[in-house]
């Protein structure tokens, strides 16, 4: 991945996205793998104090996995048939072993990449089926091409990366992490950051 030579604002509003509105979408959280917070926290604490981004506060590191929809156009009774369709889809999935790191500068953010691409990979496209369970093509969001990563920070402003290579220069530690579930959320991103509540937890490999 090549390193940008400058920042953009990434909280811009993407289509659909306007102050209070919320969405039904599926992420993976890092509860009880405290790995993965000291790495976040290691990268958080070089780039502490610099201006132009936004750290990411531990409750809310994760991994974006796959939108549902927004809460104003999803019923309850499809929100759960969706939950349903994941469980069913997810328990016949092992239960991927991550690797998250080395830091990584994008555009928009600092991020931690997560490996391997594939058992990711197979655990959204089991998502998008269970979506398509309930819905018709028309309605699955977002593209299949999808990079997988945890965002240590946004950038919340447009602006040289030089700082914040520098801060993050030599740095190379990397975390394993065991992705037991994915939580169905509902989320919004109002405050520069993306916070939620659970919907449903959905285990990986319960089958």
């Amino acid at each position: 991945m090549s390193i940008p030579q400058q920042m953009a604002d990434h909280w811009w509003w993407r289509p659909g996205w306007r102050p209070g509105r919320r969405m039904y979408t599926f992420h993976i959280t890092f509860d009880g793998q405290p790995a993965v917070h000291q790495l976040a926290s290691g990268c958080q604490k070089a780039l502490r104090g610099l201006d132009g981004i936004d750290l990411v506060p531990p409750r809310w590191l994760h991994l974006t996995v796959q939108g549902a929809g927004f809460t104003d156009e999803v019923s309850d009774a499809d929100a759960d048939a969706i939950t349903r369709a994941a469980r069913d889809r997810l328990a016949s999935l092992p239960a991927p072993s991550v690797r998250l790191g080395p830091v990584t500068i994008t555009p928009e953010a600092i991020l931690l990449p997560a490996q391997p691409d594939a058992a990711l990979t197979a655990v959204r496209a089991a998502l998008r089926a269970a979506i398509l369970d309930v819905w018709p093509p028309s309605r699955l969001m977002e593209a299949d091409t999808w990079t997988p990563h945890v965002t240590v920070a946004y950038s919340n402003s447009d602006g040289p990366a030089a700082p914040y290579q520098a801060a993050l220069n030599g740095m190379s530690g990397t975390a394993q992490a065991l992705v037991s579930a994915a939580q169905m959320i509902i989320l919004g991103r109002d405050q520069h950051a993306y916070e939620w509540s659970v919907y449903a937890d959905v285990p990986i490999g319960a089958g």
